[in-house]
């Protein structure tokens, strides 16, 4: 840390904080541990080799767009002026261009927080650089985290009038949180739609060469297909990603070359497109029919998004090199060739994918084409997956099991009961549609109103945490908007033609995730609101009024300061209580991970013999709650080290203190300990003596003998009288105390509000995982403690 310094605000009294600047030697070692968490360097080898795996995972989805573009452009199935052709094929070019290449490649993906995407990993890195969460259990010294980067701003800087204007209204960052909610639920939208019309399109490939083959044939071998797809998920990207790369290399080869051999033998007068001339041209022939064209061109960047939510997968720089050299060069090929072909054959609209192919090669391309429409829906279940962990950490989303399948890559997860309800969905849409012209019109709504999010999203991006000047937010946000809004109009014509599927699908997603957060937010402040004085507590002196049994209780609470209501409702109702009690907070933080060294914070409530504890454990969104096993251990660990760090200060004079310090900053010793000091009074008791409280954050708990030896001081016997006392205790059993709270609406409450909270909350918590489950606490340990509150 570059400084021993933390800001706790007691809960009753005065307090003065210890506050020691270091000099530059531990500023610079703050400095190597924050780059440690930054995006790794990787070697030129690594790199091309999760490169070539990321076209596996990321780009399948844009990369099989040319099956049906041509097919959903000109849905009347024949061409009537080539000029409309030439104009389609130049809006394709430059929405490559300017959408994947320019917008999401070069600049959106360079606003990952420290290598995960999405719309919740913007508003992740928003929420570090404005006061916007909902939630606010966070404390000032989670800034302290190395993982924790934000900025200061000039308090007359454009940066500081936005973060003051989100700030000001709770409905701001209300809305602010709907919008990053529909995108999110877009994008699970995606991972039902991409499925769907990729395998449905490429297994209509069978009709071509038979023409008097049922439909239904093909609906059935897409379902099989998709079963066989969906049932994989669960052996994890890693090896999806080596299983699928060499197909959709060797898809992207192959479309590029009978591309380029198309441009050759057919009409190389296409490539006049590359001129933006015929995107006027196109428009200025006006008529309705060129907005339903362009419902059909927009599908050439799907999947653009999903490329962006998959980044936690693979770094940035593999990205980027894979669709500057492989994806766009192979796609820009595939669609001039198509156009080359349909110049000369202007009825095989419907079929210009397959018919564009040479009769020796098609049913090897066929295969070839089926199997990388399977990768595509690859891209976006990853992204699905990714999506919703983020959401689930940021108390967004019901808690459901989340399998990391990767050790290498924590990034890489499955999510079982989600890959399940994205099956049954995907299926009853293929089942449903039976065609890929309406599955495409409910496809393009999807994607272009997660490409609108994003462009707001980077809007404040670029504001609050870039700091970018005004000119170029502007530059960025019409070249998105010029492009993005021409095609969400498009899509709102064919909103009765199949469009209102995503919105259907987003809205039931849409109402999970509020209403659940809903109920997250009320949780939390009935907490706070009726979280018991820390006067009372010491009031009861150091049997709390009860007797202490041997053991240890864990009391689990979502509060990080002051002693929750369902301790009192405990005590309340039982004569009993633990020798020791330690009240464990475990929540969340904006920030992608907190390094093991870093997780936990512990404190003491009251005076040493009431042995009485907190620990708070603080997760990023992308880490995995350890087994309850691993959990405890790591728990005690720095409860022993606060101990052995509290007996040093206590037995420092203040002349040692700063020898202490100065042998820190000599040797670099990486801790970081506060005192905090206040006097308690209350009606019942008056204590003669300041109690304390100590927090210590240690980077690493097998140091603490050598930090030890630094302060030459050794441990008291007091401190060892009362670790020894702790492991008797711990010895003696470990219960873990919850809260099972009920959540009722109040009497007065509205109708809707009734809804949301006694049935559509109250069903979620019944279907979705509980504490104990996510905790990995043992069914013989724990003790649940019920509550019901109306809100």
């Amino acid at each position: 840390m570059a400084s021993a310094q933390i800001n706790e605000e007691s809960d009753k009294g005065g307090m003065w904080v210890l506050d020691q600047k270091l000099d530059q030697p531990m500023e610079e070692e703050a400095g190597r541990l924050k780059n440690m968490y930054r995006e790794k360097k990787f070697s030129s080898l690594l790199l091309l080799r999760l490169a070539f795996q990321s076209l596996g995972v990321v780009y399948g989805d844009l990369g099989t767009s040319p099956l049906y573009v041509f097919y959903n452009t000109f849905p009347r199935g024949t061409i009537d002026d080539p000029e409309d052709l030439i104009g389609a094929l130049s809006l394709i070019i430059y929405s490559l261009t300017l959408i994947p290449l320019l917008k999401y490649v070069f600049v959106v993906c360079r606003a990952n927080d420290n290598g995960q995407g999405g719309t919740f990993a913007l508003y992740s890195l928003l929420c570090r650089h404005a006061k916007i969460k909902i939630i606010p259990n966070q404390h000032r010294t989670d800034e302290e985290l190395t993982t924790y980067s934000r900025h200061t701003f000039d308090e007359n800087s454009v940066a500081a009038k936005t973060k003051r204007w989100l700030e000001a209204q709770p409905y701001r960052r209300n809305a602010l949180l709907i919008l990053v909610l529909v995108g999110t639920c877009m994008v699970i939208g995606d991972g039902i739609l991409t499925p769907a019309i990729s395998v449905l399109s490429a297994a209509g490939g069978i009709k071509v060469d038979h023409p008097k083959m049922s439909n239904d044939i093909v609906v059935v071998v897409a379902l099989l297909i998709l079963v066989g797809l969906f049932s994989m998920q669960h052996y994890g990207t890693d090896r999806v990603g080596w299983l699928f790369a060499p197909i959709v290399l060797l898809w992207f080869i192959l479309i590029a070359s009978i591309g380029a051999i198309n441009i050759w033998k057919y009409d190389s007068v296409v490539l006049k497109a590359f001129s933006p001339v015929y995107i006027y041209r196109f428009f200025k022939r006006g008529g309705k029919e060129r907005w339903n064209s362009l419902g059909g061109i927009m599908l050439s960047i799907t999947g653009t998004e999903a490329l962006f939510a998959d980044l936690s997968h693979f770094p940035v720089s593999a990205v980027q090199i894979a669709f500057t050299l492989v994806v766009f060069p192979s796609l820009l090929l595939a669609y001039t060739g198509q156009a080359a072909y349909l110049m000369s054959n202007k009825d095989h609209v419907l079929d210009a994918f397959y018919r564009s192919i040479p009769d020796s090669i098609y049913w090897p391309m066929f295969i070839v084409a089926t199997a990388a429409a399977v990768v595509a829906s690859q891209a976006t279940i990853s992204a699905s997956f990714s999506i919703i962990k983020q959401a689930l950490a940021l108390g967004c989303f019901p808690r459901v099991k989340v399998v990391h399948t990767s050790k290498k890559f924590l990034g890489q997860i499955y999510i079982p009961d989600i890959n399940w309800i994205l099956m049954i969905l995907c299926l009853a849409v293929t089942v449903g549609f039976r065609n890929t012209s309406q599955i495409a019109n409910a496809y393009g709504t999807a994607v272009v109103i997660v490409m609108l999010v994003t462009t707001f999203l980077m809007i404040l991006i670029m504001l609050l945490v870039w700091r970018s000047h005004w000119i170029l937010v502007f530059i960025f946000t019409g070249l998105s908007l010029v492009v993005e809004l021409p095609y969400f109009v498009a899509v709102l014509f064919k909103v009765y033609q199949g469009g209102w599927v995503p919105l259907v699908i987003a809205a039931a997603f849409l109402i999970i995730m509020y209403v659940w957060h809903y109920g997250t937010v009320k949780r939390y402040e009935f907490e706070m609101h009726s979280r018991v004085s820390m006067a009372w507590i010491l009031g009861l002196g150091p049997s709390l009024g009860l007797v202490r049994v041997p053991g240890i209780g864990l009391v689990y609470t979502e509060l990080p300061n002051g002693v929750p209501h369902i301790f009192s409702h405990f005590i309340t109702n039982l004569p009993a209580i633990h020798s020791v009690v330690i009240f464990v907070c475990v929540k969340y933080l904006p920030v992608y991970t907190v390094p093991l060294e870093e997780r936990f914070l512990v404190k003491r409530i009251g005076t040493k013999n009431f042995h009485m504890f907190r620990c708070v454990a603080r997760y990023g969104y992308k880490d995995l709650h350890k087994k309850d096993d691993d959990f405890e251990k790591m728990l005690f660990d720095n409860l022993f080290v606060f101990l052995r760090l509290e007996a040093m200060m206590e037995g420092c004079s203040d002349s040692d203190e700063y020898t202490l310090y100065g042998q820190q900053t000599e040797k670099s010793a990486d801790f970081l300990l506060a005192v905090t000091c206040d006097t308690i009074s209350s009606s019942n008791m008056e204590l003669t003596q300041s109690s304390y409280e100590s927090i210590v954050a240690v980077r690493s708990p097998l140091r603490s003998n050598s930090l030890m030896r630094l302060s030459g001081q050794t441990s008291s016997q007091t401190e060892v009288d009362e670790c020894e006392y702790i492991n008797r205790c711990r010895d003696a059993g470990v219960v873990h105390i919850l809260g099972n709270t009920i959540v009722r609406a109040r009497r007065d409450s509205t109708f809707i509000k009734r809804i949301a909270v006694d049935y559509i909350y109250a069903f979620l918590r019944r279907i979705c995982r509980e504490n104990s489950v996510i905790f990995n606490v043992p069914h013989e340990s724990l003790l649940n403690v019920g509550q019901v509150f109306y809100v």
